[in-house]
């Protein structure tokens, strides 16, 4: 086995950030009163939410991780690496946004400007609360360096000039993790325009991690019966549509080293929406009115062979669905993540949910998916971890039942 006889874990999609208050000395001072009014709306906005199945699973999980030091290793180092050595974890991808499910004591990155972040958004605040995030989480992640790698919040939509700016100083700033773009790009152009080919250069040359994360949705619903449910049906279409639009705008093509990872949608559709492309690009019946050329523009490969070489789906707390994919999907394209602190993760059960998802999967697979993909692509030191790996990494036996 790889690093001794311990697994390598690491965690693709977890969240930091801090209270609230807090995040207004990391605040550009111009914008401190516009933060202030801010907080205080969304604070009186949070008062009004009297749902008693919300209540009842506040309850619920505040008492099932109050021994594990509740929410406060959103924000505190020290607690945090306790429970990533509980959980087995030897090095994570902060994302921001640690209460984006509403579970308490935990603010949204300043402004929106975290998992939420779209064209709508405000284009001055919405930069202002993404630097603030960035400043601070990049002090976070130096107490721990070789286990933690923060991604930068970069508001690409409305300057992309700034976008820039912003992607090189958080660069310089220690952040490894690469960068997250706005999921929604509702009122500005799509990833296909050339608009961003400034953006995708650096990130290229710089081997940063260019990353869209589920968050965002349908907005043209009212409070109807069945809404949260559709909602929640069509979630993962908003937060897969980024893929494509790279992918098919030839960014893949004009950008050959550019890297892309799709965080916390799962993975299951992948395999489905690859099959749909290629006959396209190859020229089905249902193309012959079109001509060939039109889903052939400006890529010279199939969009699978784009996909193999520049995507990586950092699927998260993935289902048995993406476990039996997972040669369709691409086993060396495919990563797990446990979703920490979110209450849809697997913390604090993630050796239970190793047993359960991995018990019956090579060892071969197994490494792969659960770390050495993400030690690839993000560049850990993986002579820095094996220490870590031998003291906290679950070994084959845990999650097998075999010494595998």
């Amino acid at each position: 086995m790889a690093m001794g006889e311990k697994y390598l874990l690491i965690s693709t999609d977890t969240h930091a950030g801090l209270p609230p208050e807090q995040y207004r000395e990391y605040i550009d001072p111009r914008y401190r009163q516009a933060f202030d009014d801010a907080l205080a709306a969304d604070i009186q906005a949070s008062a009004l939410v009297n749902q008693d199945d919300h209540k009842k699973f506040l309850a619920e999980w505040n008492s099932e991780i109050g021994d594990h030091g509740g929410m406060e290793g959103a924000w505190d180092a020290v607690i945090r690496t306790k429970e990533m050595d509980s959980e087995g974890v030897a090095a994570e991808v902060v994302f921001p946004d640690a209460d984006a499910g509403g579970v308490g004591g935990v603010s949204a990155s300043p402004f929106g400007s975290g998992l939420g972040s779209s064209g709508d958004s405000d284009p001055v605040l919405v930069m202002a609360g993404a630097k603030a995030h960035n400043r601070w989480v990049a002090e976070f992640c130096q107490n721990d360096p070789e286990r933690r790698y923060a991604i930068a919040i970069i508001p690409a939509l409305h300057d992309v000039a700034a976008a820039v700016k912003e992607a090189e100083r958080a660069a310089r700033s220690g952040i490894r993790g690469g960068i997250m773009i706005p999921t929604k790009w509702t009122g500005f152009p799509a990833y296909n325009d050339p608009v961003y080919d400034p953006l995708w250069s650096v990130c290229a040359e710089a081997g940063l991690v260019v990353h869209t994360h589920s968050g965002v949705g349908p907005s043209d619903y009212t409070w109807a019966p069945g809404m949260m449910a559709i909602y929640a049906t069509e979630a993962y279409w908003w937060a897969a549509r980024p893929l494509w639009a790279l992918l098919l705008g030839g960014v893949f093509e004009r950008h050959p080293k550019l890297k892309y990872a799709l965080a916390e949608n799962g993975a299951w559709w992948v395999p489905d929406i690859l099959t749909r492309m290629d006959a396209k690009w190859e020229g089905d019946h249902s193309t012959r009115k079109f001509g060939p050329s039109t889903f052939r523009d400006g890529m010279t490969m199939k969009p699978s062979d784009y996909y193999h070489r520049n995507v990586w789906m950092a699927s998260s707390v993935m289902g048995e669905v993406e476990i039996d994919r997972r040669a369709e999907i691409g086993v060396k394209r495919l990563m797990w993540g446990h979703d920490y602190p979110h209450p849809e993760g697997t913390w604090p059960h993630t050796r239970a949910w190793l047993r359960d998802r991995f018990g019956a999967v090579g060892p071969e697979d197994t490494r792969r998916i659960l770390g050495l993909n993400a030690a690839e692509l993000y560049g850990f030191d993986l002579d820095a971890l094996a220490p870590v790996v031998d003291r906290i990494g679950p070994t084959a036996e845990e999650i097998h039942g075999t010494s595998a």
